[in-house]
C-alpha cells in the first residue's frame, strides 16, 4: 500500500473522530475537525491552481495551522516547505528561492519580515495567521481562505517515495541544503517512535519544539499515528511549561536541553500536580547526565535522543530501563533503524568498539538534497545515510556518539574529538561553556585550542585549565592555546557555529 500522510491524517479522523487532536490558544479541535479543515485547505490549494509536486511554505510558530497546511497540502501531493521563523529575510529569500515556493503561510507576527519577502522571491499567493485577531498587514487571512471552500475528502495525489516535506538544514557550513522527506519517509519515522517508547492515544503531548525543527515535526507524525491529543505551546517560557502540563495534564513532550535546565529552575514546579506526566523526550545536543539525574530525583523520567533531518527524526533513543550506567550513550536504534560504524575513509564496518562514522540504515532514510546532486552524492551510499559524526558500538549495541568527523583534530598523528575536550573543561567550575577547534600548526599539523566562556564568579587562568587537562587527559589532547570569549557563537538551533571560531583565529595568526 502507498503511503499519502495525508491519507494517514484522514484514516485517523474515521477511526478516531472524536479524539482531540490540537488545543492551543482560542482552540481545541477533534480529529474529525481538523481533517475537516486539512480538506478546506486542500481544496484552496487547487482552487488556486497550486499542482500536484509545487511546493509551498509555512512561516509560523508552533499552532494547528501548521498542520492544516501541511496536511492539507499532502493530500494534494504538495509539497510543504517549514520555514525556520529565527532567520531573517535574506536568509528566507534564499530558502524560497530555492525550494520555488510560490505560497506561504505566515504568522501574523511575522508581517515585517514577509513584507521584505514580497519581492525578489517566486512567492505569489501570501496567507496570513491572525492569532491576535488583529491583522498585522493587508493578506487574505487564513480563517478567510477555509470560509468558502467544501470539506469533501479530495482523492490523494503524490505518495510513498514522492516528496512530502522539505527541511532545510541549518546552514553551519555555507548556504542550507533542503532535506527531501518523502511520505513514507514521515510514516516510518512515526513507525519508529511509537514502537520505541511508550506512545499511545492516552497520552497528551506537549508541541514545543519548534516544528521547523525534525525534533519538533516528527512527533506529530507518530501522534497522528496513534491519535494522541496535541498541545501547542507557541513560545516557550519554563513557568507557563508546568503550567500546562498541569492543567492540559500532558504525558510527555520533546525537549532540548536548555529548555530542561530553565524549566529545573522554576520554583516550585515539584509542588504541582504532576502525575500525568511520564517523561520528557530530550535531544538536539548532549544531555548532560546531571540534568538526567536531577529530574530522576524528582520522579521524572528524561530520555535521551539522536537524531538527525535527514533521517527523518530519531536514529537512536536512551531511555531509564536501559540502565542509569548507561546515560552517557545515546542508545539504541529505533525500530525498524540500524546503524554501522564504518571507516569513512574505505568504508567497510569497523569491529565493536572502533570508532568510525555513524552510516544509518532504515526506511527513515531521506531521498536526497533539494535539486543538489552533488550534496546527496556524498551523504547517500548504496541506500544508507553519512551522518558525518564519529561513533562507536559497544558489545551490547548502545551507540556512543564521539564528536562531528569534520571537527575531528588530527595532531602529530594522533586523532583528537573535541567533543572529549570540551566535556572535561566545562567540568572545572570556573567554566561556564568551552568549544575546542584545530589550529594548523607547522610542527604538528594542528593543535587543539579552546574558546571559554567562564563563569560568573570567578575566571579561571590559562595555566588552571592547562594542567586540569593534564589531570584528566593524555598529554597529545590537552589544549596548546586558550581565549576567553563572552559567548559560544551558535545558530538558530543552538548548534556551535565552529567555523566563526576558526575564522577568530585566522584573524588572529
Amino acid at each position: 500500500m502507498n503511503i499519502n500522510i495525508g491519507t494517514m491524517f484522514a484514516n485517523r479522523a474515521f477511526l478516531s473522530p472524536d479524539l482531540e487532536a490540537c488545543i492551543g490558544t482560542g482552540y481545541r479541535y477533534t480529529y474529525d475537525g481538523m481533517n475537516r479543515r486539512i480538506n478546506r485547505f486542500a481544496a484552496y490549494l487547487s482552487q488556486a491552481g497550486v499542482r500536484t509536486g509545487d511546493r509551498i511554505a509555512v512561516l509560523a510558530k508552533n499552532n494547528e495551522q501548521v498542520l492544516t497546511t501541511l496536511f492539507g497540502a499532502a493530500k494534494k501531493g504538495v509539497i510543504t516547505v517549514v520555514l525556520n521563523f529565527r532567520l531573517t529575510a535574506p536568509e528566507l529569500s534564499y530558502i524560497l528561492n530555492d525550494s520555488g515556493s510560490t505560497l506561504l503561510v505566515y504568522g501574523d507576527e511575522f508581517y515585517p519580515t514577509v513584507e521584505r519577502l514580497k519581492s525578489g522571491t517566486p512567492v505569489e499567493d501570501f496567507i496570513a495567521i491572525e492569532n491576535s485577531g488583529d491583522p498585522k498587514g493587508p493578506d487574505k487571512s487564513f480563517e478567510s481562505v477555509l470560509a468558502d471552500m467544501g470539506e469533501e475528502e479530495p482523492v490523494p495525489a503524490g505518495s510513498g517515495s514522492d516528496p512530502a516535506v522539505l527541511m532545510y538544514t541549518s546552514g553551519t557550513t555555507g548556504n542550507p541544503k533542503g532535506a527531501v522527506l518523502t511520505h513514507d519517509n514521515c510514516f516510518w519515522a512515526a513507525v519508529g517512535l511509537v514502537h520505541s517508547l511508550e506512545w499511545t492515544f492516552q497520552y497528551r503531548f506537549l508541541s514545543v519544539a519548534p516544528l521547523f525543527h525534525i525534533g519538533g515535526l516528527a512527533p506529530i507524525f507518530a501522534n497522528i499515528h496513534v491519535g494522541c491529543p496535541m498541545v501547542f505551546m507557541p513560545d516557550f517560557d519554563p513557568a507557563a511549561a508546568w503550567e500546562i502540563i498541569e492543567k492540559e495534564k500532558i504525558t510527555f513532550a520533546m525537549t532540548v536541553p536548555v529548555m530542561l535546565q530553565y524549566m529545573a529552575m522554576v520554583p516550585g514546579f515539584r509542588d504541582r500536580d504532576l502525575s500525568a506526566l511520564k517523561y520528557f523526550i530530550c535531544g538536539g545536543a548532549p544531555v548532560p547526565q546531571s540534568l538526567i539525574q536531577s529530574y530522576d530525583t524528582s520522579g521524572i523520567d528524561v530520555y535521551q535522543v539522536y537524531g538527525a533531518t535527514e533521517y527523518s527524526g530519531a536514529i537512536t533513543f536512551w531511555t531509564k530501563a536501559m540502565g542509569l550506567e548507561k546515560s552517557d550513550s545515546m542508545g539504541k536504534p529505533v525500530f525498524h533503524g540500524d546503524i554501522k560504524i564504518m571507516d569513512p575513509v574505505s568504508g567497510k564496518e569497523l569491529e565493536t568498539g572502533g570508532t568510525g562514522e555513524i552510516c544509518i540504515f532504515g526506511p527513515q532514510v531521506f531521498k536526497g538534497y533539494w535539486e543538489n546532486p552533488e550534496a546527496t552524492a556524498a551523504a547517500l551510499v548504496d541506500g544508507y545515510y553519512r551522518s558525518g559524526d564519529l561513533g562507536r558500538k559497544d558489545k551490547n549495541g548502545f551507540i556512543y556518539v564521539v564528536d562531528r568527523l569534520k571537527d575531528m583534530i588530527i595532531s602529530g598523528g594522533e586523532n583528537i574529538y573535541p567533543a572529549e575536550l570540551e566535556s572535561v573543561i566545562t567540568a572545572h567550575p570556573k567554566v561556564a561553556e568551552a568549544a575546542v577547534i584545530g589550529k594548523p600548526d607547522g610542527k604538528w599539523g594542528e593543535i587543539p585550542v579552546a574558546f571559554i566562556v567562564p563563569a560568573q564568579d570567578a575566571a579561571p587562568s590559562p595555566s588552571e585549565i592547562i594542567d586540569h587537562c593534564r589531570q584528566n587527559l593524555a598529554g597529545f589532547k590537552c589544549v596548546k592555546e586558550i581565549h576567553f570569549i563572552d559567548q559560544v557563537p551558535r545558530n538558530t538551533l543552538g548548534k556551535v557555529l565552529k567555523r566563526s571560531l576558526k575564522d577568530q583565529i585566522k584573524d588572529r595568526i
